[in-house]
């Protein structure tokens, strides 16, 4: 082999250099082809497994696609982790790097061993914080007083109030929507309905009109045709409709009931209130398995996760539908941005800021259409990430620096402002994990995994945690549906990578000057 022209003592230490790195490759290669051997092993077990899952719970027959089917073996695969690693042949004590010869790189792999460590012990505290916060909610909400402060208020002096309907591209949809409101019992004197048809290029504009006409009086269509794209610009448009200091929100494809309204309007006796949320309930849940998921995640964010906020006065949150806003206080807080993909997370924030609060309502609840497929699914978890972030840019120091939040509401809002950054967070440290490993960090590395596996499987579960998904499902009644837990570590792993995704692209955006786009999510009701 050529080697340069060096002197004797460098030549061997050359030698030595290349003989250790031979071996490094060599043993690499032996782990790369043992942990490929197990995988194939655990695919075809993992596949075995989710069959007999099936029949032994005589579970419904759930149709599994292609991008479900992979994910779930692949999550399976986790669960022999540790078989893996008992697996893996022991690294040898002379490793390349540590050898007696080269001295001069030991000390700069152990600091930045070190410093990757370091990370990795903040990353678990995060995921620390983030479970017990969880594990508040839940005992909470099982054992707590439950504030329900405004459920009495039947008979009232109801005010003007105009009910918005988003509605682009929703001719599937928006009739039940229309019929539904037409159909509640706040007083007809006081309640205008504003469809805001922005931009569509199907049915919905003649089905809106067809409504007008056979309501007089009752139905102000708001027909949007140019402007700038997004839920938030076409409602900000359509303002100029509002009659009275309250105005309710929701989406074309949910269902609000009979009584909904004025459940929604309660609240807005107390002149402290800004804004108000009622609970979403998927209309779709048994259309296949991630429908069901869905639910269940509807399930613990609302029936345990906001409602424990609205319990422990911490800062539940407006969701931009299903919920209403006072105008005044919206325009005192800055008026109404169209500039961003979360009006409602932007809404909440600059409200809590200023010193408005924002109220929950658990049984005020409306019938919504979840996705039913993943790309559609992915496209939604993107833009709510997107947008969640874009509001933790703007608005984390005036937050912190606000004279109107109590110190549990500055410490709640801060965390759920943060929640869509933990997910990159979690890959930053599986990748920690992993390069410590190879490092040769093995004690650190085997001491940190089971805690960190552990709670980041327990605090990032899909947006609720698994824990609270349990007690939500116990809540609600229908304890068949805990069978399904167990998948929801399919929406946890699907929506990591989504929302990691999300902040890289709105990275890029901010780098790049790039336009925000709006993505619509699709409608599967039938005409």
């Amino acid at each position: 082999m050529f080697l340069p022209s060096f002197g004797g003592k460098h030549k061997e230490e050359v030698k030595n250099w290349l003989s250790q790195a031979r071996a490094f490759v060599s043993q690499y290669a032996r782990f790369i082809w043992t942990v490929g051997r197990n995988l194939v092993v655990i695919f075809f077990l993992c596949s075995l497994s989710i069959l007999l899952l099936f029949k032994a719970f005589s579970m419904p027959s759930i149709p599994l696609n292609k991008l479900e089917t992979v994910a779930l073996t692949s999550l399976y695969a986790v669960n022999f982790y540790q078989y893996l690693l008992s697996q893996i042949p022991s690294w040898p004590e002379s490793m390349p790097f540590n050898g007696a010869n080269i001295h001069f790189n030991e000390g700069y792999i152990q600091t930045f061993v070190s410093l990757m460590a370091s990370v990795l012990v903040f990353i678990v505290v995060i995921m620390m914080i983030y479970a017990l916060r969880h594990v508040l909610f839940t005992l909470n909400r099982l054992f707590g007083n439950q504030r329900h402060p405004y459920l009495d208020i039947d008979c009232a002096r109801w005010p003007l109030v105009t009910v918005f309907i988003a509605a682009h591209n929703e001719e599937k949809v928006i009739e039940g929507c229309l019929k539904a409101l037409l159909n509640s019992n706040y007083p007809v004197s006081s309640l205008r309905i504003v469809p805001v048809n922005d931009r569509s290029s199907d049915g919905t504009r003649d089905i809106i009109d067809q409504y007008v006409s056979q309501f007089p009086g009752r139905i102000t269509p708001f027909h949007r045709t140019n402007g700038k794209p997004g839920k938030a610009a076409a409602l900000k448009d359509a303002l100029v409709h509002a009659h009275g200091d309250l105005a309710i929100i929701f989406d074309a494809d949910y269902i609000p009931g009979r009584g909904l309204l004025k459940q929604l309007i309660a609240p807005f006796f107390d002149p402290e209130v800004g804004a108000v949320m009622g609970r979403v309930v998927p209309i779709n849940a048994g259309v296949n398995l991630l429908t069901r998921m869905l639910d269940l995640e509807r399930s613990g964010g609302y029936q345990v996760d906001q409602q424990a906020r609205m319990n422990l006065k911490l800062v539940p949150q407006y969701g931009g539908t299903v919920g209403g806003v006072r105008l005044s206080a919206v325009e005192a807080s800055g008026g109404w941005h169209d500039n961003v993909l979360a009006e409602d997370t932007d809404i909440t924030y600059r409200l809590l800021i200023n010193g408005w609060k924002t109220i929950y309502t658990n049984r005020s609840e409306c019938y919504e259409e979840v996705p039913e497929d993943w790309t559609v699914r992915i496209k939604q978890v993107k833009r709510w990430a997107k947008g969640h972030n874009q509001v933790l840019v703007r608005y984390w120091y005036s937050f912190i620096k606000s004279d109107y939040l109590s110190l549990r509401e500055r410490v709640d809002g801060l965390l759920l402002l943060f929640v869509f950054v933990i997910p990159p967070l979690l890959l930053l440290g599986w990748f920690l994990a992993v390069a410590l490993y190879f490092l040769n960090a093995g004690s650190l590395v085997s001491a940190l995994i089971p805690v960190f596996a552990l709670l980041a499987y327990g605090t990032m579960g899909n947006f609720a945690a698994f824990f609270e998904i349990t007690i939500a499902v116990l809540l609600d009644g229908n304890r068949r549906r805990i069978l399904l837990l167990p998948f929801n570590l399919l929406g946890f792993f699907i929506s990591l990578f989504a929302i990691s995704s999300s902040v890289a692209s709105l990275i890029g955006d901010h780098l790049f000057k790039r336009d925000m786009v709006w993505e619509k999510t699709i409608r599967y009701r039938k005409v």
